[in-house]
């Protein structure tokens, strides 16, 4: 996985599998990557609202793949477990595996309900446009043709 460079069209972009966890992963891995480094300086005050807003959904989900890798622990799988070749270490671990995920996953949906509280404030705080650059005004022929009121 890599980041999108300017010269990179979005076509080329890794795409999310649904499928694959470590490919996931990775990507997720890239793109907070990406995002801390495109937040070091914000141009625009105007996107803060929409990144948030992104942020906030990306955290709900994250909580809720801790969850489900917890789950995972829980599950029969702990049963199989072993480290050094004892069972019952291998379970032992696949519990407290299990406690930290569940444990983390719910210290996220804290932060993501910050966040979401940021979102909300973000929504109505007003910027000065002239502060900005505005965008160039359309350059139109002298002559229209159509229909003249």
């Amino acid at each position: 996985m890599h980041l999108i460079d300017e010269n990179q069209s979005i076509e080329e972009a890794p795409m999310p599998t649904f499928s694959d966890p470590v490919a996931d992963a990775d990507e997720l891995r890239e793109a907070v990557r990406g995002l801390a480094h495109a937040t070091r300086s914000v141009d625009d005050p105007t996107a803060i609202y929409p990144v948030l807003g992104s942020i906030s959904t990306a955290l709900a989900s994250l909580s809720q793949a801790l969850h489900q890798l917890g789950d995972f622990q829980d599950g029969p799988t702990c049963k199989r477990a072993w480290v050094n070749g004892d069972a019952h270490v291998g379970r032992a671990a696949s519990y407290r595996e299990s406690w930290e995920l569940h444990r983390a996953a719910e210290m996220i949906q804290q932060v993501a309900e910050c966040v979401d509280r940021a979102h909300e404030i973000e929504a109505t705080i007003a910027y000065g446009i002239h502060d900005y650059p505005t965008p160039s005004p359309v350059q139109r022929p002298s002559h229209e043709s159509g229909l003249s009121l």
